[in-house]
């Protein structure tokens, strides 16, 4: 609700972080905007499924854990395909545990471990703020 509030909180994050912010947008260019689905594997035939999504704007269809440790399917198409898919699923009584929108990392970075748990600090201390909502890196 108060923005100039987020970006102090923000700015003193990167600060104590060892970083830098950025002006907005300075680093969409790494990232693309897609639609992420997740659902519930039990009961649905992966390859089957894909093959009818591929119609519908999906792109790519993996495997995952949920926080709590539960398997997933995940799918994900072009952020302008997201209600092509949707209703794909939507026609198939298929009702997704997620359907949101996020910024993947099309160039991700690897640092040497020292590196990487300082990001991964900042990471987490930018998640544990209260004004934050989503956070998108590209650590490998």
């Amino acid at each position: 609700n108060n923005s100039t509030r987020t970006v102090s909180n923000m700015r003193t994050h990167f600060n104590k972080g060892g970083g830098n912010l950025a002006a907005n947008g300075a680093v969409a260019f790494q990232f693309k905007r897609m639609g992420v689905f997740r659902l519930h594997p039990k009961g649905l035939d992966a390859e089957s499924l894909e093959l009818e999504l591929i119609d519908h704007g999906l792109e790519e269809m993996g495997e995952s854990t949920s926080e709590k440790g539960e398997p997933q399917l995940v799918l994900r198409c072009a952020f302008n395909d997201f209600g092509h898919l949707q209703k794909a699923l939507e026609d198939r009584g298929i009702t997704p545990i997620s359907a949101e929108s996020e910024y993947i990392a099309t160039t991700p970075v690897e640092l040497p471990e020292a590196q990487a748990t300082e990001v991964l600090a900042l990471i987490d201390k930018l998640e544990q703020d209260d004004d934050v909502q989503k956070v998108f890196h590209n650590l490998a």
